[in-house]
């Protein structure tokens, strides 16, 4: 039970103005195990603090954890209750770790394809986003630890990220950008995190416009703030402007003597650019300004109080002041391995099947081509980088899962992730019993070999994946390497070739009609080849769907240098709410999706009867299983607006979506709630405004799959 505000308010009055300084500010852990460290007051039996970093699981330096998904295949299950369940393993995997709070979910939109760091992100669309968002931070908070969304707001790209300002006008804000952390909010979150990057001009550790009139007098956020580490710009600017908890609070050379890195560690190269300060921007300003401020009144004397208060009432509320915090946890338990496998094979998206070429028979005689099937793609580069206990590769998983024999081909040089740290985990070739080598066997990368093994086979199954990496974006969305080349080599020679993508975001399929098969796995975790090998041999419905558009990359809305990276330090947000799907739908023709949002096949075939409206906010749909295989099936609802003169909106957006299991044959009445947010839309003048008229309600399979229609009014 969290202690009574009172006592709260009586422990900051007991509080000296040195102590009160001392709790909103970091420190050097000694133990070495957090991400984030607040001393304790041991004179008032206040608690040490602790923040470890998410959100694909907990990282702790040198111990293992589970290594959950990358957030965006975690959102291609269109399944929030599997995210809040992901949400209560992680949480009961920190307290394992003695840590308080996870640095996670990460809630960005993804508005730029080529953002190195959308694999820690859920969707393009706003109501995925705050869906999950929601689940998450609803699953870590009822296991008593605090979630810490981040990164607030408008952080979309890594490029120039220490300085760069997206230059977003308000609707847009308001209609893509900040549903996401309006949801984590209302689901409870005890904290939210600042981006690096300005807001129209502004530092987001310094934009009380955003930090302290939106979500803390708006939104009724009573949790505290926290910067990102390195990321306050100034201590009068960020504590009067509602930042409460500077992180780390510590020397660049202090972090990196707490955690045992070296200083020349990779952590510190960005190319061109920094992935974390140096110079005069790691200086803690808190702990070297923040005290003389509050007694010259610069800051005055109640923001500090506010500040520690906001920080002690959450220690509070989760029972850390009580002394009664820390029971149920466990790392790597049976079930959180269960769960990380159960989501990435949800998760796996199946964007192409002619032919059935999938499900793949027991017996086939497969030919495993590609330089990374030899080690389980456990996620990008980054503070998000998890150590598991255990994990499978694709050759292993095939291997133990196929009655056929498994020949393998590295074909082309390994894809090494950057790590964030160091690279010893780059330098195993996973877990397979000659791991020892830079490949399996000895093998060397030879393109044609992998067309030699590929020949001989009865079907090709060839694992491509890309390397991305906080801290930097990706040049291109095509695959590094020569591993389009490698696909392209594999398909001439196959009776029949499926592709295995496993990247961080959208990706460039050159050689799409060449293929049979491809299936998207992102960065599926600890679980990779169990997970793979379960939907290629058909154990499980493929029922991923795609949480963000496929395409060529300059056909998106940001293929212009002025809206990504940006000019003179300023990126421009002038494509408005037209992101992603919004976008695709309302371009030219010739300006078509390679798969559209929404986008995934089944081994099962499903047929969509009328819709049907129930009120004004429901809508219902008979959803038949014609197959004679059991299917999972994502039935989605998008709205399309009337016409308001004057108004630009999206074609359509999306109000709801429902996951449901049909067994074969079986017919099942899917009622899908449809979110408000779709109907209304910001007005710059009048604030959320939703236009009398009928709207259309389009029922199916994808953005551009549309089964069923039926209309509501408003």
């Amino acid at each position: 039970m969290a202690s009574p505000d009172t006592d709260v308010s009586d422990l900051v009055d007991s509080l000296s103005l040195d102590e009160k300084c001392s709790l909103v500010h970091g420190a050097a852990d000694p133990e070495g195990t957090a991400t984030g460290y607040v001393p304790g007051v041991p004179r008032l039996d206040i608690p040490e603090f602790r923040l470890a970093d998410g959100p694909l699981g907990i990282r702790i330096p040198d111990r293992s954890s589970t290594a959950f998904p990358a957030s965006i295949a975690v959102a291609a299950t269109f399944d929030p209750e599997l995210a809040r369940r992901q949400g209560v393993a992680m949480a009961r995997e920190a307290k394992a770790s003695g840590q308080h709070a996870v640095l996670g979910p990460g809630l960005n939109l993804i508005r730029v394809p080529n953002c190195g760091r959308n694999f820690e992100y859920y969707a393009e669309d706003p109501v995925v986003t705050a869906d999950f968002a929601a689940a998450v931070v609803e699953g870590l908070q009822s296991e008593d630890v605090l979630a810490t969304p981040k990164h607030y707001v408008a952080n979309n790209q890594e490029t120039k990220r220490l300085v760069v300002s997206a230059e977003v006008g308000e609707r847009a804000l308001r209609e893509l950008y900040l549903p996401g952390f309006e949801a984590a909010v209302e689901a409870g979150s005890g904290s939210v995190m600042t981006a690096y990057n300005r807001v129209n001009g502004t530092h987001m550790s310094d934009h009380r416009r955003l930090v302290t009139e939106v979500l803390k007098d708006e939104w009724g956020f009573d949790g505290y703030v926290v910067s990102d580490w390195f990321g306050t710009e100034s201590a009068v600017g960020a504590a009067t402007a509602g930042l409460d908890l500077e992180m780390p609070g510590i020397s660049l050379e202090a972090l990196h003597e707490a955690f045992g890195l070296d200083p020349d560690a990779e952590m510190l190269e960005e190319g061109d650019d920094e992935s974390i300060p140096a110079g005069e921007t790691t200086t803690p300003k808190f702990a070297t300004e923040l005290k003389s401020a509050v007694e010259s009144g610069a800051v005055p004397a109640d923001r500090l109080d506010d500040m520690v208060a906001r920080i002690l009432g959450q220690m509070a509320r989760i029972g850390l002041l009580d002394g009664d915090w820390g029971d149920g946890g466990a790392l790597d338990a049976p079930e959180h391995r269960d769960l990380a496998e159960t989501l990435a094979a949800r998760g796996t998206v199946l964007l192409k099947n002619d032919g059935g070429a999938l499900p793949l028979s027991d017996d086939a005689d497969v030919a495993l081509v590609g330089p990374g099937v030899a080690e389980a793609m456990l996620g990008g580069g980054g503070s998000s980088e998890v150590t598991p206990a255990r994990e499978v590769s694709a050759l292993a998983g095939i291997r133990a899962r196929t009655d056929g024999s498994v020949a393998f081909e590295p074909g082309v040089e390994r894809v090494v992730t950057p790590s964030f740290f160091d690279d010893e985990s780059e330098d195993a070739a996973g877990d397979d019993e000659d791991a020892g080598d830079d490949f399996p066997g000895g093998k060397t990368p030879d393109i044609d070999a992998a067309v030699d093994c590929a020949r001989e086979a009865d079907v090709a199954v060839v694992v491509v994946r890309d390397a991305t990496t906080e801290g930097a974006d990706r040049e291109t969305l095509r695959l590094p390497g020569e591993q389009d080349e490698l696909v392209e080599a594999v398909a001439d020679a196959a009776d029949r070739t499926v592709v295995v993508v496993q990247s961080g975001g959208p990706v460039e399929l050159p050689w799409r009609d060449s293929v049979d098969a491809v299936v998207e796995s992102w960065y599926p975790g600890q679980a990779d080849g169990d997970a793979l090998a379960s939907i290629l041999y058909g154990d499980a419905d493929p029922s991923g769907r795609l949480p963000v558009t496929f395409a060529p990359e300059e056909s998106y809305p940001t293929a212009s240098e002025e809206r990504f990276p940006g000019v003179d330090d300023e990126a421009q947000y002038d494509e408005g709410v037209f992101v992603g799907y919004r976008h695709f739908d309302a371009a030219d023709a010739d300006d078509e999706p390679t798969y559209p949002f929404g986008h995934g096949l089944s081994y099962a075939t499903f047929e969509y009867g009328e819709a049907e409206a129930r009120g004004d906010d429901a809508v219902a749909v008979e959803v038949t299983n014609a197959s004679d295989r059991d299917g999972r099936e994502v039935v989605q609802a998008y709205v399309r607006p009337p016409a308001v003169a004057g108004v630009e909106r999206p074609t359509r957006e999306l109000a709801g979506y429902a996951a449901v299991e049909l067994p074969a044959g079986e017919t099942e009445t899917v009622e899908l709630s449809l979110s408000e947010h779709a109907f209304r839309r910001y007005d710059d003048s009048e604030g959320w405004t939703v236009d009398a008229g009928d709207y259309a309600v389009e029922v199916g399979r994808s953005s551009r799959d549309v089964r069923a229609e039926t209309t509501v009014s408003r």
